[in-house]
Order: structure tokens, then C-alpha cells, then sequence
């Protein structure tokens, strides 16, 4: 005999995952109300459905835009889908504007993943690690192996998939990313983006007091 599921744990379920009403309801089933149990069957659910949709052609989206508290950060991001309908949901907005909050959290991240790494940027950080003075004395295949495990670490805080998601630190923006194609049954793709912090570039004054007494005295 099935546990009777309450709606309050259904809407409990749905709002940590963003799956729908039933597959919630059929996930608690499955687990016998247990809710950290739901959720594993639903991201192991939610992965295979986006994995199969993940070559799909997504053309569609919008472009989403934040600024942040203050105005000195602002982001534009563009977010794809296959469709103008899946492009007008609730769901695919709030997840462009999460994602571009995201960006403005994360002012380290420059690249959406790995893929989109430049060669040269990879060579950069390996030779930066292989200089560090504590991988000296190691022996060539040690030092190649701690090395390579530095860099990746190093590529995954640069990209931004890899990122804990600021809303659900229990998830990667990956995973957020994968929750939504199960949940609105298209492929969806972070193509873009770009960060704007307010003076950056620009050379700033930086004359000390004494200086400006010094202009002042000169100028009589």
C-alpha cells in the first residue's frame, strides 16, 4: 500500500527541484515521503532527460539583464531554447534572471565551460602551477599529476557551470540548467554574457593630500 503523500511535501519537493506536480508526487511515492530520497530520484531523472535533449538545435530565448543593488554591477546574458513558447514561460525568465545574478556574484567566472576556454589561457595557468616552489623537489610524474589536478580545479572556478548555485548551494548551475529542460522539455543553452563593473578601465586619481598642497603651493 502506497503512503498517502501530503500536498505540503509535494510543494516542498517541487519548489528545492522545480519538477513537476506529479513527477513530485510519484518520486515520493517511490521514497515513501522521504524527501532527500525524492530528490535524488528527480536529478537522476532530470540528468538523463537533458542529456538526451542536449544536442538539440535551441535558437529561441531571451536576453536578460541585472543590475545590482547600487547600480555599480550589471549583466546581460542570453539564454536559448528551441522554442518562442518555452522562451515566454515563468520559469525560463526566472532562470535567465537567476542566472545573470549568478554572474554578478561571481565576478572570477569568465567563461560558461571548459569548452570555451582559449588554449592559451590553459597553457598560461599549467605554467603558472608548474613554477610554484612547492612542487620543486617532486619527482616529473608527480609533479605532472598535482599539476593537472590544480589546473582543473583551477578551470572549473573560472567557468560558470561549474559554480555552486547561489540560491541552492546543493546544486551547480549545471544542474540548475539540466532541472529546467526536464521541466520544460526543451534543450536550453547559456550562449553569452557579459559583466559590466561601473569604472572599469578607466585610470582613477589616486594624488595625495600632500601633492595637492604641494599644486597649490607652486601654483602662488
Amino acid at each position: 500500500m502506497l503512503k498517502k503523500i501530503s500536498a505540503e511535501s509535494i510543494k516542498e519537493l517541487r519548489s528545492k527541484t522545480g519538477a513537476g506536480m506529479m513527477d513530485c508526487k510519484k518520486a515520493l511515492e517511490a521514497s515513501e515521503g522521504h524527501i532527500d530520497l525524492a530528490i535524488e530520484t528527480l536529478r537522476k531523472k532530470g540528468l538523463a532527460l537533458a542529456d538526451k535533449k542536449s544536442n538539440r538545435i535551441a535558437t529561441e530565448g531571451i536576453i536578460e539583464s541585472y543590475i545590482h543593488a547600487g547600480s555599480r554591477i550589471g549583466v546581460l546574458v542570453e539564454l536559448n531554447c528551441e522554442t518562442d513558447f518555452v522562451a515566454r514561460q515563468p520559469e525560463f525568465y526566472k532562470l535567465a534572471k537567476d542566472i545573470a545574478m549568478q554572474l554578478a556574484a561571481c565576478q572570477s567566472v569568465y567563461y560558461i565551460s571548459k569548452d570555451d576556454i582559449p588554449q592559451e589561457v590553459l597553457l598560461y595557468e599549467k605554467s603558472i602551477e608548474l613554477q610554484k616552489e612547492d612542487l620543486v623537489q617532486k619527482l616529473p610524474e608527480i609533479k605532472e599529476k598535482i599539476v593537472e589536478g590544480r589546473i582543473q580545479k583551477r578551470l572549473k572556478d573560472l567557468c560558470l557551470i561549474n559554480q555552486l548555485f547561489i540560491r541552492n548551494p546543493e546544486i551547480t548551475v549545471e544542474e540548475l540548467v539540466k532541472q529546467h529542460i526536464a521541466l520544460l522539455g526543451e534543450n536550453i543553452k547559456i550562449r553569452r554574457f557579459e559583466r559590466f563593473l561601473l569604472g572599469e578601465g578607466l585610470e582613477t586619481k589616486k594624488n595625495s593630500f600632500t601633492q595637492e598642497v604641494s599644486k597649490m603651493i607652486n601654483k602662488k
